[in-house]
Order: structure tokens, then sequence, then C-alpha cells
């Protein structure tokens, strides 16, 4: 796929800007929310790698003012993400004190983390590096979940994906390997979901 081939707005871009999303991927997580229920009012969310703030600004729309959603991410949110149930740390996911601050606003309902590395083009390096991420938000989810909570987490496919869900099926209830509609055609990436923390 040529590099350009993203700049054309697809449907879901166009549909994205014209409901007030920062960017197309909010649909995924809104089929991911319509299919598994993650998210319920009142709940407190975490979103890691959240910028530009297409899922952050979804579960605020969700919240609709309960609950609270910290946010995550190197980047800052896109300007019009704000609220005044919202938390957003700038910073790196592994650093000491960012994770010291979701930790102290938690515990969360759900941890989601649509964060995708830097792609360098190598396959095998990309999916290492998603691979990785994975295990971060993995890490966030075992430490800062409430028993009962939800989680969700881009992959790369090819990046361990067994591995990672052997891992949650031992932290949640149910886990599963789900590719929503809206991923781009000829993308490789894909989801895992963790339903009910196990306590």
């Amino acid at each position: 796929m040529s590099a350009n081939s993203y700049d054309k707005p697809d449907f879901w871009s166009k549909k994205a800007f014209s409901e007030g999303y920062p960017a197309r991927s909010v649909y995924k997580l809104k089929e991911m929310d319509d299919k598994f229920g993650l998210i319920k009012k009142s709940w407190r969310i975490l979103d890691l790698g959240a910028a530009p703030g297409s899922w952050t600004t979804f579960a605020l729309r969700m919240l609709d003012g309960n609950g609270h959603v910290t946010a995550i991410d190197l980047s800052p949110l896109a300007k019009d993400v704000k609220a005044e149930n919202l938390s957003f740390f700038q910073g790196d996911l592994y650093a000491p004190e960012i994770r010291e601050n979701a930790r102290k606003l938690g515990p969360y309902n759900l941890v989601m983390c649509d964060a995708a590395p830097a792609t360098t083009g190598n396959r095998t390096i990309d999916t290492a590096r998603s691979s990785g991420l994975v295990e971060l938000a993995i890490y966030y989810a075992e430490h800062m979940l409430a028993p009962g909570g939800n989680f969700v987490v881009k992959i790369f496919q090819g990046g361990d994906q067994q591995a990672h869900l052997k891992a949650l099926r031992n932290l949640f209830e149910s886990a599963r390997g789900f590719k929503p509609e809206a991923c781009r055609t000829g993308s490789f990436e894909t989801y895992l979901v963790g339903l009910g923390k196990k306590s």
C-alpha cells in the first residue's frame, strides 16, 4: 500500500470529521463497544496513546458528564478535546511519573489502547514494537483495572497475538481477538479484547 493512499479521506474519515471526531479510529471503538459493551456510564476510563483524541471523545460522549477519562500520549490531544471529567497527561507511557499519575486517578473500569508504534515499513520490526506496546497496555490493565473491568488494545497481526491472548485469559473472564470493519483494507492491525477482570 502506498504511503499516500492513507492521505485520501475515505468514508470513515469523512464520517469522523462530520461527527466531530479527530480521526476515523473512533468507529473501531464504537463497533467494539456495540458488540462487547465495553463502556458503562459513571465508569472511570484510562485511554493509553490517546492523541489526537477520537477514543477519548467517544468515551466522554458515552459517559455524558459522568465518570472520568484519563488520557495519556506523547502528543497533545486535538484542541477541542476537553471536558470537566477529562485529565490529560502528556508523556511517555513507560515513564514512572506517568504511570504514577495514572495510578492515582484509578482504579479504572476500562483500559483502552489504540497506540501504534512509529512504523519502519519492516513488518518484523513493526510487529515486535506493536507487541511491546500490547505488553505495556496489559501491565496497566493488570495493575490499574478494578475487578470486573474491561480492556481493549490494538495489535499488529503476527505480533505474538496468541501469547498475549493467553495472558489476557489468565487476567479476564473472557478474551478474544476482533477486527472491526472500520480497519483499513490491507491493514494488518487487529484488536484484543478482555472482558471482566478477575478479582
